[in-house]
């Protein structure tokens, strides 16, 4: 009986631009923190047509379901292309405050796994997001 007021995912069409959106929002819960960086590049990138609605509506997805149970459903949707976007921006959310930490890293690393990336294509965008997030060579 008691398995009614379980959560249940809400019905969530895994589009890539949802796909980027619940990315970046489970990499900004990872560390149980959202900064103002990561909470402006998640208005960003969903754009000039987001609604409130549609970032409830991922929010609800993704406290719902677990961040793997996501991956894996949505890699088979995304081509190759649409899939490194996403870990490149969820990889540029988690550096936006000057580093990414532990629980951060983790999250990427298994979306990098579960969306077939290697680290050797990741290395050389990893290194172009380092330098753009390193703004104290800015007060050097």
């Amino acid at each position: 009986m008691f398995g009614m007021f379980k959560a249940q995912a809400p019905a969530f069409d895994l589009t890539p631009r949802n796909c980027l959106v619940a990315s970046l929002l489970y990499c900004m819960a990872s560390d149980g923190e959202m900064d103002q960086e990561e909470i402006g590049h998640l208005l960003s990138v969903m754009g000039p047509n987001a609604t409130r609605q549609a970032l409830d509506n991922a929010l609800r997805y993704c406290r719902a379901t677990p961040a793997e149970q996501f991956a894996a459903a949505a890699a088979p949707k995304l081509r190759h292309d649409q899939r490194l976007c996403i870990v490149l921006n969820m990889i540029d959310s988690a550096m936006s405050d000057g580093q990414a930490e532990p629980e951060e890293q983790r999250l990427v690393m298994g979306f990098v796994q579960a969306f077939g990336l290697s680290e050797a294509e990741l290395e050389p965008h990893f290194r172009t997001l380092t330098a753009k997030n390193d703004r104290a060579v800015l007060d050097r």
